[in-house]
């Protein structure tokens, strides 16, 4: 085993619109080729002119509108003669159908008219999308999504620049294994690392995403090697390493890869520029290089381990015997029993009986070992037993390490190639180590002609039988043991004894942990922070980590071994100091010369490849263009944060800083972002068998019932996983999956890492957002219906000028804005999608949009100047709200952004992803206001909890309203939002009455507000006065129930001593207040009686 101690330790319409933005008039437009210059029109019309005087910009803007204006008129005059032609034909012909309404055939007509000006044009591929003339009626997906991406990419605005002054922002993608497909891990994956990158580059920074793909060394060896033999019916051995190598390469230029495609459908701002791959020549170099340093730094030697780390492996009890499938067998293998056979003893001794579940391994056994204390074996000390089958003499060892007389025979038979225990007591006592497994599992040359070319698990049957035949064999027994089974292929682990490079953990693994855990110089920080303790329980308890991996796909161990003449021992590792490193054959070539001159000598690679692990743990490196010193490698690295699944904090994470801080002199990231893992809406993890895998593209693009089973039947389950996972399906998804679009799916998944350590994902609330993507998109398209076609955004908004409903929304957006940016800067994203979500939805389209609508109504002239600034706060918060919305939802904030009139000569922007992310603007904070409208809410949602009390099925009759008000303060702050009550509690008149001055209005239902506000909404008819006064009394008797609480807290002993002040007078507010309102429910009450007795 070489330790290696790198001490390290290691997306029809003829019109070619370049851009449009208005929703309710088809009147199309051009804008300005000069903020344009990817467009087509107006270059091929400037290079069809090369010697005419250059137009200036208004008089391409007027030739532009002259030229459309042409293009509709042509285009009208031609659907009025077809028409007409149409008319005339059926005229002809006579009709039978009934006939339609003078109205509804109107609108049929008009949008038969109009159909295509809903419709998108094409866009050739990386070209900015050319939008509709007006905004479709309804949100689609699949429509708003296309095209984006690829303008975004064509026109570089994911690369970062290296040379930039701006403060550097980097994140390195994981990297996916090259032979996986996209799932819902990646999806999350990405779905934060966007969100996060886009909302660092908004934010002035340098941002570099960059992208890379791991050759997942076991996981693509295993795919090509089916794939040959499934097509060729050959082996890897049949072909020859280089050929397979090449097989490889081949199936990953055509196969591989495919996930980054899918990234792009999820709108991954990634610097493509920058792709990677873990066996491209560059980080190949970084691989080779960092192999060499390490090694140089420290000695290595040869140590008995299994070449698949302990964290690859997966264990399972097993209590009697078990019958278990094994790859590459056709028949289950036995396992948990306890094989005895006796060895005969020199000498004509007898025999000593031992006992294995592994007694193929019997054929490599060089000792057997007694407890020296043991009387029965006394006179064995010294003795030798005898192999039946080779005649090797087996000295008899005593070990009281080993060996636990009171188990079993008490003899123990000793195999130091194929048991870590064993191996140990080898090397205590100087034996021999025989290796009788080839690296494919089968009996080599040691372990006889017999056997030879054995697998190992028919050696075991074979050699049962042999022990039979020379009457050695004892029986078997069931017996408890613990299995080792490989995690990537399910084989059964067998340990070997062969040339295994190791990284010595140990000092850097203390570099890593201090890293993380001194106070005084922290440089890493773990979100969530639960999982600093569990980094500390690693690399406190770290192992030396083999990087041999016994495969043919990978890099290839830059190590060497020189065979002498005269060297006795001629196998590969045979010595330890035969072994040359170098980054390249010539190097290792030349050093063996030098080392070795004068002699002859073969040299041979070692053929075995590093763990994947060893690569990746790499990449925040390699990417960057270590171990030369690049500018992107000065420019970036550190990078800023890793955002990985916490399921690879020890097999990716602990390696990549061990490995930075080596070889790069610095943490590779200062912070460290563990998602949850990913489970079905039921908690249930995740698997083909239970039916309960969710593609993400199925959720982006929808998927029928049917399509889930097909692609179900696609895999390799058998009959009854297929049943049961068909049922699941039917179970979670019975009409498929809708679709929802990938700006949906983001938000969805981002909004569930509050979720701490594992996210129960259900669909529905993906559709729910992709349901709010519609509503957004509606909201928009009425906004801009009041936006006239010749607005103009002002350069700075004044809210201190503006009406109340304006100055509210825009304090509030402020907030929205600061806890956004705040819970983005913690990490708490879901935090950020609660704070977007919310503005959006019951600030801005339930509340705001509703508010103003009397202001656009019929152009009333008392409004002129309110319906301006309304228009001017609606233009403000689109635009900020789409910019605050983007990094979570990129395509349908793009889309609607570049549908925003005057949003270019604004912003000057030509995408809404390189504007500015919003920030708070002092001035626009407004308490006062947000105080005013929080009562106005509460006034609202009273009315309408009246109304849906008393109207039942006439829920849209407007009803007459009253605000009893019990102080002058709360009046005068009623009274001036009289339109926004009246407005959006859909109230037919709202008058505002004083306590002391009014009496509360008769045959009314009324709701308390609060301590100081009571509402009454007027009644059709008699009032049902018996259950208002039920109402009444039920308030009072939980009033009567919370003042008893509190007086209880008061005048409970020690009270004034122990409280604070402040908690006392808080109680004594929330007294008065309680007694304030039984008394006001009083006097309802009496007021009704009294009602009731004078209409009697």
């Amino acid at each position: 085993m070489v330790s290696l101690s790198l001490i390290l330790g290691l997306k029809h319409i003829t019109k070619t619109l370049t851009n449009a933005r208005r929703p309710s008039k088809p009147t199309p437009f051009l804008l300005d080729a000069a903020l344009f210059p990817h467009s087509h029109q107006s270059s091929a019309a400037m290079s069809q002119q090369p010697d005419t005087k250059p137009l200036t910009e208004e008089e391409l803007e007027r030739k532009k509108k002259k030229e459309e204006k042409a293009k509709e008129k042509e285009l009208k005059k031609q659907k009025a003669l077809e028409k007409a032609e149409l008319a005339k034909l059926k005229a002809q012909q006579g009709s039978n159908a009934p006939k339609k309404s003078a109205k509804k055939s109107a609108k049929r007509e008009a949008d038969d008219e109009n159909l295509e000006d809903f419709v998108d044009p094409e866009t050739p591929s990386g070209e900015k999308k050319r939008l509709s003339n007006q905004m479709a009626k309804q949100y689609s997906p699949a429509s708003v999504e296309k095209s984006w991406y690829a303008w975004w990419e064509k026109s570089g605005f994911f690369q970062a620049d290296a040379s930039s002054s701006k403060p550097p922002f980097v994140i390195v993608l994981p990297p996916p294994n090259v032979t996986g497909a996209l799932h819902i891990g990646h999806a999350l994956t990405c779905a934060i690392e966007d969100t996060i990158i886009r909302w660092r580059r908004m934010s002035g920074y340098n941002a570099l995403w960059v992208p890379g793909m791991d050759h997942a060394g076991i996981a693509t060896q295993v795919v090509v090697e089916k794939k040959l033999m499934r097509e060729r019916g050959l082996t890897r051995h049949d072909v020859g390493r280089e050929n397979f190598v090449n097989e490889v390469w081949k199936w990953k230029d055509e196969y591989g890869g495919t996930i980054l495609g899918q990234l792009r459908r999820l709108g991954a701002s990634l610097d493509w520029s920058r792709e990677c791959y873990t066996m491209d020549e560059k980080r190949s170099k970084a691989v080779m290089e960092a192999f060499n340093r390490l090694y140089k730094e420290v000695n290595w030697d040869c140590i008995l381990r299994t070449a698949i780390s302990d964290i690859e492996v997966d264990y399972t009890d097993i209590k009697e015997r078990t019958l278990l499938k094994v790859p590459s067998y056709e028949k289950p293998v036995e396992f948990g029993v306890l094989t005895s056979f006796a060895y005969p003893l020199e000498g004509e001794l007898g025999e000593i009986v031992v006992a294995t579940t592994r007694v193929e391994t019997m054929l490599g056994d060089t000792a057997i070992a007694i407890h020296p204390e043991d009387k029965r074996y006394s006179h064995l000390h010294g003795k030798f037993a005898i192999h039946p089958f080779n005649r090797r003499k087996l000295p008899i060892i005593c070990d009281a390490i080993l060996v636990d007389p009171t188990f079993g025979t008490g003899a123990v038979k000793i195999t130091p190639a194929h048991d870590p225990n064993d191996f140990e007591v080898g090397k205590r006592h100087n034996l021999e180590f025989i290796n009788i497994f080839t690296d494919d599992g089968k009996i080599n040359s040691n372990g006889g002609a017999d056997f030879v070319g054995m697998p190992r698990f028919k050696a075991r049957e074979a050699v049962i039988d042999a022990l039979q035949k020379k009457k050695l064999y004892r029986g078997a027994q069931n017996n408890e043991m613990r299995l080792g089974l490989c995690s990537r292929t399910n084989d059964v682990i067998e340990p070997m004894i062969k040339p295994q490079w190791y990284v010595s953990c140990s000092s850097i693994a203390k570099e890593a942990l201090d890293a993380a855990m001194d106070d005084q110089n922290r440089k890493l920080e773990f979100i969530p922070k639960q999982y600093t303790a569990e980094w500390k329980r690693w690399l406190e308890n770290i192992r030396d980590w083999c990087i041999s991996r016994q495969l043919w796909w990978g890099h290839r161990i830059p190590a060497w071994y020189v065979t002498l003449e005269d060297d006795e021992l001629k196998e590969l590792g045979a010595y330890n100091d035969h072994w040359i490193v170098a980054t390249n054959e010539e190097q290792a070539l030349a050093e063996a010369r030098k080392k070795y001159s004068g002699k002859k000598f073969e040299m041979s690679q070692d053929p075995d490849v590093l763990d994947t692990w060893f690569s990746s743990g790499l990449f925040p490196l390699s990417v960057l263009g270590w171990p030369d010193d690049t500018d992107d490698l000065k420019a970036f690295y550190p990078t800023s944060v890793l955002e990985t699944g916490h399921d690879i904090l020890f097999f990716w994470v602990a390696r990549m800083v061990m490995l930075g801080m080596k070889l790069g002199g610095d943490v590779p990231f200062s912070k460290v972002y563990l998602h949850p893992m990913i489970r079905d809406a039921h908690g249930r993890k995740m698997s083909k068998s239970l039916g309960n895998v969710i593609d993400p593209l199925e959720v982006i693009n929808g998927i029928s019932l049917e399509g889930l089973h097909k692609r179900l039947e696609g895999g390799n389950l058998d009959p009854n996983e297929l049943a049961t996972a068909k049922e699941g399906q039917r179970k979670d998804f019975p009409n498929g999956i809708a679709e929802c679009g990938a700006d949906a799916l983001r938000f969805a998944l981002v909004s569930y890492t509050a979720q701490s350590d594992k996210i129960n994902l259900d669909i529905l609330r993906v559709v729910g957002y992709r349901q709010w993507c519609n509503k957004l998109w509606n909201a928009v398209r009425f906004a801009m219906s009041k936006l006239p076609d010749d607005y103009t955004p002002p350069s700075t908004i004044n809210p201190e000028t503006m009406p109340f409903s304006c100055r509210w929304i825009l304090s509030v957006l402020n907030k929205a804005i600061l806890k956004t940016v705040l819970s983005l800067n913690s990490y708490e994203f879901s935090d950020a999608t609660t704070s977007v979500y919310s503005w959006w939805q019951y600030q801005f389209c339930d509340i705001f949009i509703e508010a103003i609508k009397p202001y656009f109504a019929g152009d009333n002239p008392a409004f002129s100047s309110e319906r301006k600034f309304a228009q001017d706060a609606l233009w403000a918060c689109l635009e900020i709200g789409l910019r605050l919305l983007h990094p979570f939802m990129p395509f349908v904030t793009e889309e609607l952004w570049q549908r925003l009139p005057g949003v270019k000569s604004h912003t000057k922007k030509e995408s809404i992803m390189i504007c500015d992310y919003p920030s708070p603007i002092e001035s626009w904070t407004n308490e006062r206001v947000e105080y005013e409208m929080d009562l106005v809410e509460s006034t609202v949602r009273s009315l309408r909890s009246l109304r849906a009390e008393l109207l039942a099925k006439q829920k849209n009759e407007r009803l007459p309203a009253f605000a009893l008000c019990q102080n002058d303060e709360v009046a005068k702050i009623i009274r001036s939002c009289e339109l926004e009550i009246l407005t959006l509690a859909t109230l037919s008149s709202f008058k505002v009455l004083l306590s002391g001055v009014d009496d509360a209005p008769a045959g009314c239902a009324f709701e308390n507000v609060n301590e100081n506000l009571k509402v009454y909404l007027k009644v059709h008819g008699t009032l049902n006065a018996e259950a208002e006064r039920e109402k009444i009394k039920n308030k009072m008797d939980e009033i009567l129930k919370h003042q008893e609480k509190l007086k209880k807290i008061i005048s409970a002993s020690g009270y004034q001593e122990k409280v604070p002040s402040h908690i006392q007078e808080e109680n004594a507010t929330k007294l008065a207040k309680l007694l304030q309102e039984f008394e006001f429910f009083k006097k309802e009450s009496d007021r009704l009686e009294s009602e009731s007795q004078h209409q009697k």
